[in-house]
């Protein structure tokens, strides 16, 4: 069988030179054909695969994979649940279809025309449902940034941070797929100066750059992930964009943190690529200083090399390139995340997502938030249309970009984007 990593692999389908999505990426995400129900896809370069239909015609059937209604839900959980030594089959499976010199799905007209369609024509839905969701807190830069903000510069991090992947539970219930569009929240805030909080629309809109991973295996509560085998229990990633509503966060994170500040919304990218398309991109991650307590020591290479940009985009303005960061920066990485999540024996499952925090780097144009772009709205960013930002406006368009590439491949991400529109006043 073809093995989809092959740097030399090459489709019978074209795909542009800076394209996401070459044949060796294979990503999973939903799609809705016209005139048909949601299902399970892939995309090569700007070419969108039903997999059902593949299934319909027997493409798979030489995986033995005993229930095949996994390629006909309308969310990527069953399927992601059959286990990675299955996924990688299917995955490799659709790069061998799909591979220059291979006639046996391109000599099949009826097949090639029901399966094949471009992505104009497809709408993205969300990949999986969410039955969980949590969000961590793991750039030294941006929680050094955010210390250096609002506490003590010269005890910026809090005394736990170097030793756990701090983090909360979140809501799952207003993550959203990209293309969707989010309301300005309304909430509390404490004007300054005030002694009493005031009621209206948030004016201190935020995103957040940040990427997530997904699960793909169920554990017994009270049971543990070890470090060791904690990638075998993610299956992929996405971009993730969680929106924050600053003031109303400051007002209401003490004592027990974010709430209405962050659940209004948070935007992700349609393609789930896998942990072993981005296999050829890990690269060491910071050092880290104090030594963590064993559960939390890994081996090998954690960190992944992937670029990330954000654009903001004016109502009647074009995109202004904001902030260029990587993801490589981490100084917790997914596989200590995971670990540190279950060690006290929380239970996990198929589809449960894990955002990275924001991702910021070591320069202000890598930094991965408005909050920190303008510190604080100090230092206003100029769009090229003359106006300028603190933070967004109604109206705006947010869009996330992210893709590794080294002298071989280039796998991406595809674009995350929403727009955010005025609120919904009582």
């Amino acid at each position: 069988m073809v093995e989809a990593n092959d740097p030399q692999l090459k489709s019978w389908i074209a795909v542009g030179q800076d394209s996401d999505f070459p044949i060796q990426n294979i990503p999973f995400g939903i799609a809705r054909m016209e005139g048909r129900e949601p299902a399970p896809a892939t995309r090569i370069g700007d070419t969108i695969i039903d997999l059902s239909v593949l299934a319909d015609f027997g493409y798979f059937d030489k995986l033995a994979i005993q229930d095949l209604s996994v390629f006909y839900a309308p969310v990527l959980n069953d399927l992601i649940a059959l286990g990675k030594p299955v996924t990688s089959g299917i995955r490799n499976r659709i790069a061998e279809l799909f591979s220059e010199g291979c006639e046996e799905l391109r000599s099949d007209e009826e097949a090639r025309k029901l399966a094949m369609g471009s992505i104009e024509e497809a709408k993205m839905l969300m990949p999986v449902e969410v039955g969980d969701y949590t969000d961590f807190y793991s750039s030294i830069e941006h929680a050094t940034n955010v210390g250096v903000m609002f506490r003590d510069p010269d005890n910026a991090l809090l005394p736990n941070w170097k030793h756990i992947p701090v983090g909360y539970h979140g809501r799952s219930s207003s993550i959203v797929v990209s293309g969707t569009d989010i309301n300005r929240p309304m909430g509390q805030t404490l004007p300054a100066g005030a002694e009493k909080p005031v009621f209206g629309p948030s004016k201190q809109m935020d995103f957040e750059l940040e990427m997530a991973f997904i699960t793909n295996r169920s554990t017994v509560l009270g049971s543990q992930v070890s470090i060791e085998d904690a990638e075998d229990h993610i299956f992929g990633m996405v971009i993730f964009n969680d929106l924050s509503a600053r003031d109303i966060q400051k007002w209401e994170y003490v004592p027990l943190g974010p709430f209405l500040g962050k659940n209004f919304g948070s935007v992700i990218s349609p393609w789930i690529v896998t942990l072993e398309a981005l296999d050829p991109f890990r690269v060491d991650g910071p050092k880290q200083d104090p030594r963590v307590l064993p559960y939390l020591e890994y081996q090998g290479r954690k960190n992944f090399n992937i670029d990330l940009e954000v654009y903001l985009k004016p109502e009647h303005g074009n995109p202004n390139l904001v902030s260029t960061s990587n993801f490589k920066y981490m100084y917790w990485n997914m596989a200590q995340q995971l670990a540190h999540q279950t060690v006290n024996g929380c239970n996990i499952n198929p589809g449960d997502m894990y955002a990275s925090g924001t991702i910021s780097g070591p320069t202000p144009d890598s930094y991965g938030s408005m909050l920190e772009l303008a510190w604080k709205g100090t230092r206003p960013l100029k769009m090229d249309d003359g106006s300028e930002r603190k933070f967004i406006l109604d109206n705006d368009t947010i869009i996330m970009r992210g893709h590794a590439k080294n002298d071989k491949l280039r796998i991406g991400f595809g674009d995350c984007v929403t727009t955010i529109l005025p609120a919904k006043e009582i």
